[in-house]
This record gives C-alpha cells, structure tokens and sequence, in this order.
C-alpha cells in the first residue's frame, strides 16, 4: 500500500497525465459514465488539471500526515480508551487535533509543489489558454514565441515569489499549530 500511495514520487508526471486520460478521457468508459450521468469532465478542463496536480503532489500530504500521527504518543490514546473514549471518538477529539501541523503543513506543501506541475497537466488537459494554462504552462508557452523571454522571466520570477510564500506560510502555520497544541 505504501508504494501505491508514493507512486506519483517515483512515476514520471507525464505517466501519471497518461494513465488519467486512459482512465478518464471523454471517450473511456469511466471519462463517459461521468459526463454522461454527473456531467463531470476531467480531461482537457481546469478540474483535470486540479486532479492532476493534487495526484501528483498527494504523496507530499501523505507523508506529512502520517509523520505527524506517527509522532504522537500511543499512551495519550490509551488513556482515551481506559476513560470510556471510543475509537472515533479519539480519532476526532485526539488524534486528529494532534495530527493538525502535519496536516496543514502537507496540504500547504502540496498546493505549493502543485504549482509547478507540469507533464501531467500537458499531458491530460493539455494547454488551453483560458481554461487549463498553469503557470509552467505559460512559462512554456512564452518560450516558445520569439521574443517571449521577457514575459517567461516574469512568470519565472511570479513563480519563485509563489512557492517562497508557500513555504514561509507552511513553516508559519506549523509553528502556530504546534504552539497552540502545546498550550
């Protein structure tokens, strides 16, 4: 189970952007059922690009999350038990607290890393302005036009501002949860 969860780390994105047009392209079986009955359409839309990267970048949150729940001590959910709590109970009122930081700060580092996804999105939505252009996407786009350097090395630089924010913002609300859990 661990390898599956991990396998976006160790696949080629564009694999990944492969195996979701196979699976959920508009003339697949499961692509068709889910337009057809929930008009839901994941290929060549912006929700596709969003499934994309969130598949890509879900090891990130995985990880995160299981360190966070792994780091707490066993002895605070036995205590739980022995004063009457049952099993989702503590799941609710202990674990998941506990497993907060870990949580926020998965969820901030995926969306971070998302931003920079690239082959699963070309490969799956493709590159439509309007609609599926991420921002590698336009930085793509912009280096293939000439004299594009420019408008690429702005979009770079956006880019660099965007993930230093997502990271100063995970090691903020890191810090923040874990001293309001201490409290």
């Amino acid at each position: 189970m661990e390898g599956i969860l991990h396998l976006p780390l160790a696949l080629p994105p564009v694999v990944v952007g492969y195996l979701l047009l196979v699976i959920l392209g508009p003339r697949e079986p499961i692509g068709a059922w889910l337009e057809t009955h929930f008009d839901i359409r994941f290929a060549f839309s912006w929700t596709g690009a969003a499934l994309a990267s969130a598949l890509i970048t879900f090891p990130f949150q995985y990880r995160a999350i299981r360190l966070g729940i792994q780091a707490q001590d066993a002895g605070l959910a036995e205590a739980a038990a022995t004063l009457g709590a049952g099993p989702l109970d503590r799941f609710i009122n202990l674990t998941l607290p506990l497993a907060l930081p870990g949580i926020v700060a998965g969820a901030v580092t995926a969306f971070a890393a998302s931003l920079g996804e690239f082959g699963a999105i070309i490969t799956f939505v493709s590159n439509i302005p309007g609609e599926t252009r991420t921002l590698p996407l336009a930085i793509y786009s912009a280096l293939q036009e000439p004299g594009g350097e420019s408008e690429a090395a702005r979009l770079a630089a956006l880019s660099i501002v965007l993930a230093l924010l997502g990271v100063i913002l995970a090691g903020v609300a890191d810090r923040r949860l874990r001293a309001a859990l201490a409290q």
